[in-house]
């Protein structure tokens, strides 16, 4: 019996041979050159507080030397052994695949902390995120941490500002020091720069003899202060209101979910203008069936979705070093794909298994906090130093990740044992044959312990630590939890009254505008269209009988003119009218009809 076989035909998406390698060879070196070399002596530079490129350069060299010292003298001491060892006789190319071992070592070591925590908190975040009430609780418990934080921040600021204001008002415009209190004082934020300014006498001469001046040195260490308390300032301040944002947001949320007219309501309006499309599909209506309803379900499926594909990467790590039979599902997926020469397949398949590995490794170091030393913060509000510190963890972890990946799917040689063509990352990482140690012992078996930090990350025992050592983390069960739930509840409140009482005020003001602005501009056009007028004919009204008035169109200007023309005319005593305002205002009224004034020499006359 003949079985025919199935012909494969090259794919449109076909990458010739020579391409993968010299694209591994560039992404491989320059990220290790990134990792190594380049973002480290940039976060020595962005931390330093020096006034010149020159010094900041400098500051940057020498922490670095310091800090690589210690590895090359480690290098040193290994070359050297190896050197003096008969046993070893290793080439250059085996050298360069130990320090690639070394570095990828690292990595994984790295990586499976990262996996094991995002594997379990990807799908549960998704699965609390859909009850109702959890995502309110939680943003009333950061408000209060975050309102703790933003006190601390502004303290710290209103300290470091003290200590510019005495160095400013201590060191006048005639120092050699006088450039770098200026270099400082464009840091500081606005209203502290007016207020330096306006205590500030620049025409002092200062005096060596008498006064005590700050070094360079302490002036570079209050530059640094200065940059960091009015980033963490300002930081403090975008976060607290987007997440009053929020806050209103979700309590809106809980608000319409018991609507009849099943039309999502906002108590605060957007601030920001939104798209005319996105107003015209997303109604109220669409909102509310989208918030309300339809949302929470869609948290679940994706939660459920989500914690399927980490049951399967768990179960991958902890059998990928089984090839007879083959335990790995990844290893099974691709497998069968190759047995019918679906590429197109065997492509979708990597791209989902690296995209989900992906998640959860990178998603982990976006949450990843060291009190204020490493922080990511959202909104554009994450300082240099985190921002290199972050892109140093991806470089290290992109090699480690692609390894793993190979050793999932059984692409990699050294771990199928198996006589199959090498691919383009082996080719170029080495062959890890080398240090039989690690191929045959590390990189088997320490995936294995994914399992006992996803146990960990399951029932928080990270969480619970944390609490007990006194760094406050969001746990249901306990009652300094509850306590901060209610404070920032409380905040909460305060905040949503003050801007309810913002708006009325505004609301008030533009009605007001609205019924009366109008008027008040017609009637002050008016007013000095009639000044023109009478400034125009001031002179030949004098001579004009009191009848003859200038005209003009408005009613109430007729009805003055019909009160006065039915006056009765008043006699006036030409001889009685001083030029002094003070006894003009003194007049008394006669029966008469005339105006007497009184002079200061007769009002004691009763007396």
């Amino acid at each position: 019996m003949l079985v025919r076989k199935q012909k494969c035909f090259k794919p449109w998406s076909y990458i010739p041979d020579g391409i993968m390698p010299i694209f591994w060879r560039v992404v491989y070196w320059t990220s290790q050159f990134l990792t190594w070399i380049l973002l480290p002596f940039m976060q020595s530079y962005a931390r330093s507080g020096g006034f010149s490129i020159t010094g900041k350069i400098k500051t940057a060299l020498i922490e670095n030397a310091i800090y690589y010292g210690t590895y090359l003298l480690i290098f040193g001491a290994f070359l050297i052994y190896v050197a003096v060892n008969p046993h070893f006789n290793l080439q250059w190319n085996q050298l360069q695949t130990i320090g690639i071992a070394a570095a990828n070592t690292w990595g994984l070591f790295l990586l499976v902390l990262l996996l094991g925590y995002g594997l379990v908190e990807i799908p549960r975040s998704h699965w609390n995120g859909a009850k109702r009430g959890y995502l309110l609780m939680k943003t009333y418990f950061k408000a209060a941490k975050l309102m703790t934080e933003k006190a601390d921040a502004e303290e710290n600021l209103e300290d470091v500002m003290e200590e510019v204001r005495k160095v400013n008002e201590s060191i006048k415009y005639n120092h050699p020091l006088r450039k770098c209190i200026d270099t400082i004082l464009k840091k500081c934020p606005t209203e502290y720069q007016e207020r330096m300014g306006r205590n500030m006498d620049d025409y002092e001469d200062f005096d060596e003899k008498q006064n005590s001046y700050p070094s360079e040195k302490s002036l570079v260490k209050l530059h640094k202060q200065v940059i960091y308390s009015v980033q963490r300032h300002r930081r403090t301040q975008v976060q607290w209101q987007i997440l009053l944002e929020q806050a209103f947001y979700l309590e809106d949320v809980a608000k319409n979910e018991t609507s009849a007219t099943r039309q999502f309501v906002h108590t605060f309006q957007s601030q920001e203008p939104e798209n005319r499309i996105v107003q015209y599909f997303y109604t109220p209506t669409v909102e509310w069936y989208w918030e309300c309803l339809l949302r929470p379900w869609f948290c679940r499926i994706l939660a459920i979705v989500l914690a399927a594909f980490s049951i399967i990467v768990v179960w991958s790590e902890c059998t990928f070093f089984s090839t007879r039979p083959v335990l790995s599902l990844f290893a099974v997926f691709i497998q069968l794909a190759e047995r019918t020469y679906n590429y197109i397949y065997i492509e979708m398949a990597c791209f989902l298994t690296i995209f989900f590995l992906s998640i959860c490794v990178y998603s982990t170091v976006f949450r990843i906090r060291v009190f204020n030393y490493y922080y990511l913060a959202s909104h554009h509000q994450t300082d240099a130093y985190s921002l290199l510190f972050s892109g140093m963890l991806f470089c290290r972890l992109t090699p480690p990740l692609c390894l793993n990946f190979l050793g999932l799917t059984h692409m990699d040689s050294s771990i199928s044992h198996q006589n199959t063509q090498v691919t383009a990352y082996t080719s170029i990482m080495g062959s890890m044959r080398v240090l039989s140690f690690i191929a045959d012992g590390f990189y088997i078996y320490y995936p294995m312990l994914v399992v006992i930090l996803c146990i960990a990350t399951y029932f928080s025992l990270g969480t619970r630590c944390l609490n007990l050592l006194g760094f406050q983390q969001f746990m249901g069960d306990s009652e300094m939890t509850s306590d901060l739930i209610d404070e920032g509840k409380e905040l909460i409140r305060r905040e949503k009254r003050k801007r309810q009482r913002q708006e009325e005020g505004e609301n008030r003001r533009r009605e007001w505008k609205e019924r009366y602005g109008n008027r008040e501009d017609s009637t002050r056009n008016r007013n000095v269209h009639t000044d023109q007028k009478e400034s125009s004919f001031s002179e030949p009204s004098t001579n004009r009988p009191l009848s003859k008035y200038t005209r003009s169109n408005g009613k109430t200007e007729r009805d003055r003119i019909e009160l006065l023309q039915d006056a009765e005319p008043l006699d006036f005593n030409a001889d009685t009218i001083t030029d002094d305002p003070l006894e003009s205002d003194s007049g008394r009224y006669q029966p008469g009809g005339r105006y007497l004034s009184m002079s200061r020499s007769r009002i004691f006359d009763d007396v």
